[in-house]
């Protein structure tokens, strides 16, 4: 039997093993297209593929078929539940995949896209840019259709063209930038803050304007320190919530 083939990972030591590799096949399942297998490798081989011991795989697999992304069978194997979909609250931890899973599993329609000049509370991230590519989308509910989010990506011209609009209908800007346009990302820095729905964010969510929203801000720069591309998500306050997890050295 065919069996579902999750993406590569680079893992970073600094970072629980078990919690990167729960995180990468995350997003590769929420990420998945709708002829894909639904039933993963073994652990076996999915800690070869991870280059992980067992027992950290299990400990991945675990996390999964605790949210309710996998089920576990046994004699028959581990299956991508059908119906899975993502779980607040999203837990990150510093890996980049966490960001991926966190923005994967949702039907994403691209509203707009072009040249659109800098505006000035980013200016500050592209110092020798006057214009770059906006791009702007809508985030649905997996299962009922029901508008969660709409996002701002503000990216440097050269890398938005090499962007397919396809592959950002399926995937989140951060993994086509990593795995599509090869983006070698070293960092991103995350803000959430509480703001109230401007008009704009009330249309697009079906909410009522002024109310609660939960608005992230994501700048990715690349191994060279240049921003390459700013996120600006507007998320529904009643479906997301965050917590940051930090590790002590």
């Amino acid at each position: 039997m065919t069996t579902f083939a999750p993406d590569s990972l680079a893992l970073n030591r600094k970072l629980p093993l078990w919690y990167q590799v729960s995180q990468s096949l995350r997003a590769s399942i929420l990420g998945r297209g709708p002829h894909d297998p639904l039933r993963l490798p073994t652990e076996e081989r999915l800690a070869e593929h991870y280059g992980v011991s067992v027992l950290t795989m299990r400990q991945a697999l675990k996390e999964l078929e605790a949210e309710g992304l996998i089920s576990r069978h046994r004699r028959r194997g581990t299956f991508i539940e059908p119906s899975a979909r993502r779980a607040a609250p999203v837990r990150l931890l510093g890996s980049v995949d966490a960001i991926v899973a966190q923005q994967s599993g949702e039907r994403t329609t691209v509203l707009d896209h072009g040249p659109a000049p800098v505006p000035a509370e980013l200016a500050e991230y592209f110092p020798d840019l006057d214009e770059a590519t906006a791009y702007r989308r809508l985030r649905r509910d997996g299962s009922g259709g029901e508008p969660t989010n709409w996002a701002e990506n503000l990216v440097r011209p050269e890398l938005a063209a090499r962007i397919d609009l396809a592959d950002l209908a399926r995937w989140p800007m951060t993994k086509v930038l990593r795995d599509v346009v090869g983006v070698r990302i070293s960092r991103i820095t995350d803000t959430v803050e509480a703001r109230l729905a401007d008009p704009e964010t009330s249309r697009l969510l079906h909410v009522p304007l002024l109310s609660p929203i939960l608005h992230y801000t994501g700048v990715t720069y690349d191994e060279s320190g240049r921003v390459v591309d700013v996120a600006r998500i507007h998320y529904r306050g009643d479906r997301f919530s965050f917590s940051v997890t930090l590790e002590a050295d």
